[in-house]
């Protein structure tokens, strides 16, 4: 029997001693123009990563890849046309990579879940797109895991603050993801596990899976259409030594992609914990800063733990590099 999910607590294994250590890279335009040749040389990257993945008992199932870009608004523009749907200029809407469960009773409960909290927070839901994917390469145990790929689009409403504070919307649709995943969490669903929010923003995308580096580009064609353009592309090919893959698992995350261990995962939880009663920030104010709380979410590997502080941390005014020296 195929196991979906990674097994609990049992004899000698505890999840919380799992590690994982990968390979990663990325290209970018210095003058930030954006190409679609930045996504082809990102993808041969990946592929040139090869030996730093890792995968299972089969050699078509890897432990995980993906790959980070700017929002291609060129091609999400002429895709949704094809929907009826008129997106707004770039920087008004924001973008969710979705998973979603194979269920269909599920899924689409999982999808009114998560509109009726965009809609709660004051945003607009344009629609959702089915993302185009090919898993005919992909091994069995990958194929067993794969949920359904949906993207999502979301309006910015007017009355979210403008001018110099230009993360006021990512900050919502921050909001947004947290509360949208705790909710689908609890709602007692069949495979509400199965509901992860990839990215959700209006500047970056990620596309991810449990994959190998050289299957990335060959599962999602959106990545070879000659609109898809970014002036970044930051990718990762996963090798779990302790851990087990997953679709979520994948990176890279929102802010980072990482390699190695973190030995002090612990007690770096604990602090932040603990300081979560004393958490303070003008830019979100009481009431939705308690709406991120907490801070860290538990299901995470080492990395996607690391990867919330990090984003909490920019999201409240500091810059990636201040952050980064701070953790």
């Amino acid at each position: 029997m195929i196991q979906k999910a990674p097994p609990t607590k049992q004899g000698l294994y505890d999840p919380s001693y799992e590690h994982d250590a990968c390979g990663m890279g990325f290209v970018v335009d210095l003058k930030g123009r954006q190409s679609h040749d930045i996504i082809e040389q990102a993808l041969q990257i990946l592929v040139n990563l090869k030996h730093r993945g890792a995968v299972g008992s089969e050699e078509n199932t890897g432990d995980g890849a993906g790959i980070l870009v700017q929002i291609p608004h060129e091609f999400f523009r002429k895709e949704l046309a094809k929907l009826g749907i008129a997106l707004p200029e770039l920087g008004q809407y924001g973008v969710g990579n979705v998973f979603l469960p194979t269920d269909e009773a599920s899924r689409l409960a999982c999808q009114e879940i998560f509109e009726e909290q965009i809609r709660s927070e004051g945003q607009e839901v344009l629609g959702w797109r089915d993302v185009p994917f090919d898993d005919s390469m992909i091994g069995p145990t990958a194929k067993n895991a794969e949920p359904v790929f949906r993207q999502i689009f979301i309006k910015r409403s007017a009355d979210l603050p403008d001018g110099n504070d230009e993360l006021a919307f990512e900050r919502k649709l921050c909001i947004i993801r947290k509360q949208g995943i705790r909710n689908v969490r609890q709602s007692g669903l069949p495979q509400a596990e199965s509901f992860y929010i990839s990215s959700l923003s209006f500047k970056t995308l990620i596309y991810k899976g449990m994959l190998s580096s050289t299957q990335l580009g060959s599962f999602y064609p959106d990545l070879h259409d000659p609109d898809f353009k970014s002036a970044l592309g930051m990718v990762h090919s996963r090798f779990s030594t302790n851990t087990f893959p997953s679709w979520a698992r994948a990176h890279p995350y929102r802010y980072l992609c990482h390699n190695g261990e973190i030995n002090t995962l612990r007690g770096n939880m604990n602090w932040m914990h603990a300081r979560e009663g004393r958490m303070k920030s003008s830019l979100f104010g009481q009431e939705d800063l308690e709406k991120m709380l907490p801070i860290i979410d538990v299901n995470n590997s080492d990395s996607g733990m690391f990867d919330n502080v990090l984003e909490m941390l920019v999201l409240t005014g500091r810059s990636i590099a201040h952050a980064m020296m701070m953790m």
